[in-house]
């Protein structure tokens, strides 16, 4: 009950407002209303002893109620309106006289309310002496005189205004705060989304191995680094830091990141869960098999062009259409789309290039399409190590969830865990996991070790945080491709990654003994003239053989 009001917490307030603001909108509309007061004391008449007095009090306590109907009544009301000097109807003299009794007593208490002050002071005077009158014509026979008298305890109050402005508004707020709340409630009752851990790991057979919260920096600041203060940067380090430790004996490599249906917060795990991997010193390459909708080149403000389905098509080699997005993160495009994506990706050259890309890097991220909309990703989810499935929370549904999870496990996909992804910061799980408690610098300067003692350094250079020692300097470092040391230290981001040379066969043909994958083109040969030229160079030998043109993607 609790979760639900908090959760529809703007729509109670929603509806006390509107409720309130149509209590006093109505008021408005209904102008000003005034009142005035009376009342009658009705009394036995004839009672010579103490005796009759008292059976008289009783038998006048008896005829009160019958006299408060005669009040409102029609014959009354007809009186009042031949004596006033307003022209008003019978009905709405009715409707303006409000009669009550005090229990207990002979007393008749009289309320008239009217918009009119003129009006309300008119009924009242005319009231005051034509009932009365009603009364004493009615209780005398020909035979017997009128034994109950009425008459008035003092004369009917002067009109005043009401205040009905505050009690009208005061209404329309109660009852929008309880329309709000049954809303909120039955909303609560009849969403199927998924809001906690423990539901999804019920659901899927696996734990939530991370949890992302709503930032609105990710989209803003997509295509540049991310603040090392950020919360959601240390959510990919704790997701990071997860994987590498998930299986020790066999840590999985090659790993799809897929969600169950769209706008799941995929693509952006992908690409954030690489750059803490590479953070972490990993090598790291990020695969964009999603064909239909690719979204990784743009988000990280890449070139667009060739990409993985030339490579499959045997048109480029594979450091034709590899970029360097961050120092340690590689990407390679989807290129252009082809007309059965499921088919290409199931594909043996599939299975090859994957094993390729285990052999070269630390982890291979595979961005793929969602789960239920189409098949592609049933047939990667074969191929790589396990799967991560993206889930949005307060999104996703239930059946989507087991939909899903049914749908890697008929392919004998491992799952290895769950990424809970735009997490509100005031739901009761971000409260959980401490979300706004701050845990950064305590204001000591910070001194980054790379540079620290930077006088000392051989000839004086100064050493940055993003420099690599080369392969002369350190035995193995930078060396991801047939055990020959690679410097990438000086490597531009965005540029494509220099040929390797586990990529090409012992003859200069179009194909690689080594790898049976095709060789690099002339722009690889010459990385050094800058991306741009070797991915246009990249188009023109791969998609000259392809018979198209693919378009840049960036927008």
């Amino acid at each position: 009950m609790w979760s639900a009001l908090k959760r529809g917490w703007v729509i109670i307030v929603l509806a006390a407002v509107l409720g309130n603001s149509a209590a006093a909108g109505i008021t408005y509309l209904l102008g000003p209303s005034y009142s005035s007061t009376l009342q009658f004391f009705v009394k036995t008449t004839g009672s010579a002893t103490t005796s009759d007095a008292f059976q008289g009090a009783q038998y006048a306590e008896q005829r009160v109620a019958s006299y408060t109907e005669l009040l409102t009544g029609a014959e009354l009301a007809q009186r009042v309106v031949d004596e006033v000097d307003v022209a008003i109807t019978p009905e709405r003299v009715q409707s303006d006289i409000d009669a009550t009794t005090v229990t207990g007593t002979v007393l008749i208490d009289v309320t008239i309310t009217d918009g009119s002050a003129d009006v309300v002071a008119q009924i009242a005077a005319a009231v005051a002496d034509q009932f009365p009158q009603q009364i004493a014509e009615l209780e005398t026979t020909e035979d017997d005189p009128a034994t109950v008298m009425v008459s008035t305890t003092d004369d009917p109050s002067p009109p005043v205004a009401a205040d009905v402005l505050l009690r009208n508004t005061g209404f329309g707020l109660v009852m929008g705060l309880l329309i709000g709340v049954v809303i909120a409630v039955t909303r609560a009752l009849l969403d199927r989304s998924v809001r906690d851990k423990d539901q999804v790991e019920a659901l899927v057979g696996a734990p939530v191995t991370g949890t992302v919260f709503r930032d609105g920096g990710l989209e803003r600041d997509r295509g540049r680094g991310r603040p090392t203060s950020s919360r959601t940067t240390e959510s990919y380090r704790q997701l990071a830091a997860s994987l590498q430790y998930l299986d020790v004996d066999n840590p999985p490599k090659v790993m799809l990141v897929v969600s169950s249906v769209p706008a799941e917060g995929k693509t952006t795990t992908v690409v954030e869960l690489a750059r803490a991997l590479a953070e972490s010193g990993a090598r790291v390459v990020v695969v964009e098999a999603d064909l239909r909708r690719p979204r990784v080149v743009e988000h990280l403000d890449l070139v667009g062009g060739p990409g993985l389905t030339n490579v499959l098509a045997g048109k480029v080699g594979i450091a034709d259409v590899t970029q360097v997005a961050e120092p340690g993160m590689d990407v390679i495009g989807s290129g252009p789309t082809p007309p059965h994506p499921g088919r290409l990706l199931g594909s043996e050259q599939m299975v090859a290039f994957l094993a390729h890309l285990r052999d070269h890097y630390d982890f291979v991220l595979v961005d793929a399409a969602p789960l239920l909309p189409v098949a592609d990703s049933r047939r990667l989810a074969a191929l790589v190590d396990g799967v991560l499935l993206t889930v949005r929370f307060g999104r996703t549904t239930a059946d989507q969830l087991t939909e899903a999870s049914t749908a890697l496990s008929s392919v004998g996909a491992r799952i290895l865990g769950v990424v809970l992804t735009m997490v509100p910061p005031n739901s009761d799980l971000a409260q959980a996991l401490a979300y706004g408690e701050d845990y950064g610098y305590d204001g000591a300067p910070v001194v980054d070790p790379a540079t620290e003692g930077d006088d000392d350094l051989e000839g004086g250079g100064r050493a940055m945080p993003g420099d690599r020692p080369t392969a002369a300097d350190a035995d193995g470092w930078g060396a991801p491709v047939g055990g020959v040391p690679v410097d990438k230290g000086d490597q531009q981001v965005g540029a494509p990654v220099p040929p390797r040379p586990s990529l090409r066969g012992p003859d200069s043909g179009r194909t690689g003994a080594a790898t049976g994958w095709p060789t690099d083109s002339s722009s690889a040969r010459d990385a050094g003239s800058g991306r741009r030229t070797a991915v246009a160079d990249a188009q023109r030998s791969g998609l000259r053989g392809a018979g198209g043109q693919q378009p840049d993607r960036r927008r």
